[in-house]
């Protein structure tokens, strides 16, 4: 094999991403083949409570050992002896504190899969056990890496962005309560766009809607507008100060997810993760205190991120 090509171990077999990714990077037939690494060992996992967790595994598992040649384990531990980078893809945000907390002391790079952690107290514990072992961290929501999403946030040629509002479903899951379950998407846009600073959060719920509305230290305002009726498709609106673009999410050519996996990637290779740590823990805040105001009907400051 390669010398320049590493081991990537994968955590939790339980999510659509974990054969997708193995297959972009095992298959270099794959039209959106990601080079620089090959999927190696993987240990499946699994939450016996949570069905969307559980049911997955085995025919998840079983794909990705018989179609990508991928061994499997019974101990996480050992994707992190195994492996020179591990893509930590558990769907049930209740475990990456535990499991980062497993492989961290073995120095690797990680990448964490949405939603990195489901209270700020945990994510901020994740980059501290990250800083602390010297461990490149990286989590986020594969639609933040859309490239036009990326394009229109880059283009000042209508000046610069004074608010946004970011749309698409959001499904409610009992153990990923509330926004973290998939307004995390919306939320990883939504700061795509605005960029970190966020400081309140007021939330309008209704059976098949929620509206967040955050204000930022600046005076901004962005909008995430989570959809449980109706078209399940992400699109954003760019406000800027002589115009507002609309972004339809599915109109790039490449999948976000693969450039997100690129992202990944590179992270997994130069040990620089591509987007600020601190920021993800932000957005994770941003979601907790969305969640209390969804509670509440109140406005709900964010906690303080040190």
């Amino acid at each position: 094999m390669d010398s320049n090509i590493l081991n990537i171990g994968m955590i939790g077999l339980d999510t659509s991403h974990a054969p997708l990714f193995a297959e972009m990077l095992n298959r270099p037939a794959h039209p959106f083949h990601v080079q620089g690494g090959t999927v190696t060992v993987a240990f499946p996992g699994g939450s016996p409570d949570f069905p969307l967790s559980i049911s997955r595994v085995p025919a998840y598992t079983a794909q990705i050992r018989d179609e990508f040649g991928v061994r499997m384990t019974d101990r996480l531990e050992e994707v992190a002896e195994e492996a020179d980078a591990i893509m930590l893809l558990t769907v049930d945000g209740r475990l990456h504190l535990e499991q980062l907390a497993a492989v961290a002391p073995y120095g690797k790079p990680v990448f964490v899969d949405k939603p990195f952690a489901l209270a700020s107290r945990d994510a901020l514990a994740m980059a501290r056990i990250a800083e602390e072992h010297g461990v490149p961290l990286m989590s986020c929501s594969s639609v933040r890496w859309a490239e036009n999403l990326a394009a229109a946030a880059s283009d000042e040629g209508k000046g610069k962005i004074i608010g946004a509002d970011c749309s698409g479903p959001m499904e409610l899951q009992p153990t990923q309560p509330g926004f973290y379950w998939y307004g995390i998407h919306m939320a990883d846009m939504l700061y795509r766009c605005m960029g970190p600073g966020c400081v309140e959060v007021k939330v309008t719920t209704a059976e098949d809607h929620d509206v967040a509305v955050g204000v930022w230290s600046d005076g901004r305002i962005g909008t995430l507008r989570g959809n449980r009726k109706g078209n399940k498709h992400f699109g954003a609106l760019l406000h800027r100060e002589e115009g507002t673009e609309f972004v339809d999410i599915y109109a790039a050519s490449k999948p976000y997810y693969a450039s997100m996996l690129e992202a990944v990637m590179r992270m997994f290779q130069t040990g620089a993760a591509p987007l600020d740590i601190r920021e993800t823990v932000e957005v994770i805040a941003f979601l907790e205190a969305a969640n209390e105001s969804r509670r509440t009907g109140r406005a709900v400051a964010l906690k303080a991120l040190s």
